[in-house]
């Protein structure tokens, strides 16, 4: 395992080595470099369902990542007012600190 540091290393990898490997090579390499949906559309796709499934420990990564692979802060709000609708208030409500957390980060 290349020893370059990525946020999977940095979260797990020390306990871990193995997992951290698999997301960086499996997931982040094969299935993100897939020809078949851009960054784009990969991380809108990944913000929704980490909203709607109340996962909010990888929400704050995959949000910074929608913003770096395009979607606008303006469009994650749309994403996450839009899924109050379909996957339940507490989910988008339990959402918007997190995005405003990662926004105020990118804007410090």
């Amino acid at each position: 395992m290349a020893q370059e540091p990525t946020a999977a290393r940095e979260a797990f990898g020390d306990f871990a080595p193995a997992l951290a490997e698999y997301t960086d090579k499996v997931l982040f390499g094969d299935v993100w470099q897939r020809p078949g949906l851009s960054p784009r559309e990969r991380s809108l796709i990944t913000v929704a369902s980490l909203v709607a499934l109340y996962r909010t420990n990888e929400l704050p990564f995959h949000i910074g990542k929608a913003l770096d692979n395009g979607i606008t802060r303006d469009e994650l709000i749309e994403l996450i007012t839009h899924l109050a609708f379909y996957s339940g208030w507490p989910t988008a409500a339990t959402a918007w600190p997190i995005a405003k957390r990662v926004f105020e980060a990118r804007e410090a």
